[in-house]
């Protein structure tokens, strides 16, 4: 499935992974939001976690049709995904993402893994407004 990328942390334009991962490989990029997921803090970047009634805020990356597959490899690596691995810490999915002009598009986002996702919420912290950016 050839989708967009939905990037909310250290991918967006400005973090430390934009560049190193994203730059000469994009078609696009432009803010989005997914519904049904909250932000919380992590060691140097963010998780989104699936949680009904939150919102994260991101930018929505359409890769040039030539780079699409190395870069999915690419950002499977940095997030250390392998399909099935119970060891992941985030799991790739695809899930619908709201475009500014509100409309939708189905995308790949990289979400916490479930025993990821239940130590967060026991103990976590949260991102207000699940903007990573204006965290602070």
């Amino acid at each position: 499935m050839t989708v967009p990328f939905f990037v909310y942390g250290t991918l967006r334009p400005g973090g430390h992974n934009h560049d190193l991962f994203l730059r000469g490989r994009t078609e696009s990029e432009e803010p989005g939001r997914m519904r049904g997921a909250v932000l919380y803090e992590g060691p140097g970047y963010p998780y989104a976690v699936e949680e009904p009634g939150g919102v994260v805020r991101g930018e929505l990356v359409t890769a040039l049709p030539e780079a699409y597959g190395q870069l999915l490899g690419a950002l499977d690596r940095l997030e250390e995904y392998v399909p099935g691995d119970p060891r992941n810490l985030y799991e790739r999915v695809a899930r619908e993402v709201t475009r500014a002009d509100g409309t939708a598009v189905r995308a790949w986002v990289y979400v916490a893994a479930p025993a990821v996702a239940a130590r967060l919420r026991a103990g976590g912290t949260l991102v207000e407004g699940g903007d990573w950016h204006v965290r602070r």
